[in-house]
Order: C-alpha cells, then structure tokens, then sequence
C-alpha cells in the first residue's frame, strides 16, 4: 500500500514517538506498563500491536498493518478487559 503511514493511536491521537519517550523515560517495557504513564489504547485496541512492536524494535513509524497475530502477547502479559482501568 502505497502512502500508508501509521504512527500513533487514532483514539487518544498520542504518536508512536511519544510512546517511545515514555518507554524509554519509564522503563515501561510492556502496553500495560506504558499505559500506566501515557494515556492510549484503552478504546479499540488496534494499537497494541504497533506498541507491541515499538517496544521490542523502536521502530516508531509503520507502512503495512501490523495486527495481534503479528504481534502477540509477550508470555505473562495480560491486557486489561475493555472497561476497566
């Protein structure tokens, strides 16, 4: 796909970059623990997989959709039920 440009979640319009930060700031190494300092992804969901994969490569910007069977839960990781939190 031509022109696609992911970086950040369209909930809560915080970048992937600022994530990052954070992560790094906080040594936030999981979506839980980051979530715990950056308010994202407690709506759809859809960018989990993205701050999956930031986390473990850095990387910050994506080209293609990257999904939960792209990125699955880290073992021990569990994600909060929608509603709670």
């Amino acid at each position: 796909m031509a022109g696609l440009r992911i970086d950040r979640c369209l909930c809560f319009g915080r970048t992937f970059a600022e994530m990052r930060a954070a992560a790094d700031a906080t040594g936030a190494q999981s979506v839980l623990e980051l979530q715990e300092h950056v308010l994202f992804g407690q709506k759809c969901g859809l960018c989990h997989p993205y701050v999956r994969r930031m986390l473990r490569t850095g990387q910050t910007v994506f080209d293609h959709v990257v999904t939960a069977e792209d990125e699955p839960l880290w073992k021990g990781e569990v994600e909060r039920e929608e509603g709670e939190g």
